[in-house]
């Protein structure tokens, strides 16, 4: 199965745990990673006062389905030092599915494709650098997609 996750922190140091974070989904079982965007730097959505994020994608070759994924993913950042202090809490590693092949997953905890990626230049602009083509189901293909996008602030690194 081809799987797009989006990377994104903004404690510590968000380039080694990127590096851990490519590292560790690599080496789950039946699972490479075929690609990676560059890392970027965007403002945080939503919250006040935090430092800047530094945001990635990274795609996957995998046997894992999807809700292993999802939880072997929550272990990462576990393991990585991710606290859910409070909603918007600063992260040193977030890690979220965006895309599961082609599939359409609406469950409690689990919903892809992510429900806000078509809106975030942080997600749009990395998934574009690395599969431009890619259709994200009911909103369509990722470069017809950054227009809607172009007055977010985001910087390659």
């Amino acid at each position: 199965m081809r799987a797009f996750i989006a990377f994104g922190a903004n404690l510590g140091d968000p380039s080694a745990a990127f590096v851990s974070a490519l590292q560790q989904l690599g080496a789950l079982p039946g699972t490479r990673v075929v690609a990676h965007s560059s890392l970027y730097r965007t403002a945080p959505v939503g919250v006040e006062h935090q430092p800047d994020y530094i945001n990635a994608v990274i795609e996957l070759k995998t046997i894992v389905a999807a809700r292993a994924l999802l939880a072997a993913m929550l272990n990462i950042e576990h393991h990585n030092g991710r606290r859910r202090d409070f909603a918007m809490a600063p992260r040193s590693m977030d890690l979220d599915l965006l895309l599961y092949g082609e599939a359409t997953i609406n469950e409690d905890d689990l919903q892809v494709p992510h429900p806000r990626m078509h809106l975030r230049a942080f997600t749009l602009v990395p998934l574009a650098e690395i599969a431009p083509e890619i259709v994200i189901p009911a909103h369509g293909r990722v470069i017809d997609l950054l227009p809607g996008v172009a007055g977010q602030e985001i910087a390659r690194c």
